[in-house]
């Protein structure tokens, strides 16, 4: 049975879909080295990135890929985190959902807060049965939202073509992963 997409043909700014969700990290949040785990901060950016994809798509939305998280600064217990969230772009089912994380040092109050991470997620609007649904176009609105734009597509460019490099690679050879 072939499910019938139907497209909402308005859009939404890009300004509509941006999130921001804070918390302070705790002792329960520390790995081995006494730093916020790396874990605990890819769930808060899951977090803030499905409250994006589904304001954006005025429903559910799932996690379909994260393209991509860089941790560049430790967070430490007591730190003030903002994760901040938005659409970069849609396709027909699809979005892409990029992420800042910031941090505001419980130590140093008033400094500018760090940049703690970056991440790239890919959500997929799900209708009620779990099948894919349409999603509306996001309408980028600065040029900022334009050049975010734009790297989206190359990297959606980019993942496409790398599943397809490895499903050639493999193509005729048994896939020691699964047997």
């Amino acid at each position: 049975m072939s499910q019938q997409l139907v497209s909402d043909p308005s859009g939404k700014p890009t300004s509509y879909s941006r999130v921001t969700l804070s918390r302070i990290m705790t002792a329960v949040d520390v790995n081995l080295y006494g730093t916020v785990h790396g874990g605990v901060l890819m769930k808060f950016v899951d977090d803030v990135a499905g409250a994006a994809a589904a304001r954006h798509t005025g429903g559910t939305a799932v996690t379909a890929a994260i393209d991509e998280i860089i941790f560049s600064e430790p967070v430490r217990v007591g730190d003030l985190v903002h994760a901040h969230a938005q659409i970069n772009w849609t396709g027909y089912t699809s979005m892409e959902v990029g992420v800042k994380v910031l941090a505001e040092r419980w130590d140093t109050a008033g400094e500018e807060p760090v940049r703690v991470a970056t991440a790239y997620l890919v959500f997929v609007g799900v209708d009620a049965s779990g099948g894919p649904r349409a999603v509306r176009p996001v309408l980028p609105e600065t040029p900022e939202d334009e050049r975010r734009y734009r790297e989206a597509e190359i990297r959606r460019e980019h993942r496409l073509a790398k599943r397809k490099a490895i499903q050639a690679h493999r193509g005729g050879q048994r896939d020691s992963a699964s047997g």
